[in-house]
Formats: C-alpha cells, structure tokens, sequence
C-alpha cells in the first residue's frame, strides 16, 4: 500500500512534458507568423503612405506652377519661343516647357520651366535660371516623382477642344485655358488631374 504523500509528491510524467513543451512550441510558432504578418503589412502601408505622399507633391508643384504660368514669350538663341509650348510625343527635350510668374513671398523667381518623363521612369522638373534662354544656358533637371510608366498633356484650346501639342494652331492664345494631366504608375494606377489657367 502506497501512502498518501507519495502520489501528491509525484511530479509530470515525461508524456505529460512533451505535450506542454508540443503545445508551447505551436503558440510560440502562430505568434511568430502573427507578428510578420504584422511587420509585412506595417512596411507595405508606410511604402504606400510614401508613394501617394510624393504623389501629391508632385500635383501640388505643378497646379501651383501652371497657375503662375505667363503669357509671356521667351528670346532664345533661335529667336522667340511662345509662351506655352508643348509636344505631342516625348522628345529630348522637356514635354511641357512655359513662362511662369514669381511666387508669392520672394521665394521665387520669374523664370522658364518643364516637366518631361526621362528614361528612368521619373518626371522631371526642368528649370532655367531666367525667362530668357542664354545660348549657352542649359536647365537644372530635378526628379519630383518616380516609378511613372505614362506620362501625358492635353490642353484646352478657344473652342474647347483638347489638343495635344500647344500652340495646336496659328491664332492660338499664348496660354491653353486648361492643362489635363495624366499619369499612370508602375503599379497601374491611372491619375487624371485638370488644371484651369489664367489665359
């Protein structure tokens, strides 16, 4: 006969650890997967939060540029260049280029700029250091937003047509009434703006 003592002295029996170090290793391993799930999507909402950021940085820079855009027309080494020209297809050279007033508070100057898609996908912002084109003078090339697969222009004419190139005909103001951008990004999402000008 066993006394009492012995049975509540008898400690786990080696099935009875196994088990508990089986079940402990399962929570610690759902816990693990857990908290990558957790870290995964953390840096797939900040990468996001960067991307529309930038985004709308972009848009902020070019409505503030196109509303400062003058009529003004430009001496260039080859002569005079309107005030607004742009191409219908991707050149060398910028794919929108135009005067542009300076910005309030003394923080700019008036001077020449352009926006155009390089071949690293990214569009460029072209800026020249006055209104009047040096023979010599070549522009500041500054990238304000990458990973754009399309970068596209359209502009308002008097008859309220868009047109794709600017100045689209002979009697053309100096300034479109409106510019609609276009752009898609590598992840395939289509932005179109529209930005009313002081024409």
């Amino acid at each position: 006969m066993t006394a009492p003592c012995d049975a509540a002295a008898r400690g786990f029996t080696l099935v009875e650890l196994l088990t508990a170090l089986l079940v402990l290793s399962l929570l610690a391993l759902m816990s693990y997967r857990g908290l990558g799930a957790v870290l995964d999507a953390r840096e797939q909402v900040r990468d996001e939060t960067e991307k529309w950021r930038s985004v709308a940085a972009f848009f902020a820079r070019f409505e503030r540029d196109v509303e400062l855009a003058s009529p003004r027309t430009v001496r260039t080494a080859a002569g005079e260049a309107p005030a607004w020209r742009a191409d219908a297809v991707a050149t060398s050279q910028a794919r929108l280029e135009f005067s542009r007033f300076a910005s309030g508070g003394g923080v700019d100057t008036a001077r020449r700029i352009g926006y155009g898609l390089n071949e690293k996908r990214e569009i460029e912002l072209w800026l020249w250091p006055g209104l009047d084109i040096a023979p010599d003078a070549s522009p500041a090339r500054y990238a304000v937003l990458a990973g754009v697969k399309a970068f596209e222009l359209q502009y308002l004419d008097r008859t309220l047509k868009w047109v794709d190139a600017w100045p689209s005909a002979p009697d053309d103001p100096q300034i479109p009434r409106a510019v609609r951008l276009r752009i898609v990004l590598e992840s395939d999402e289509e932005i179109v703006r529209v930005f009313a000008l002081q024409s």
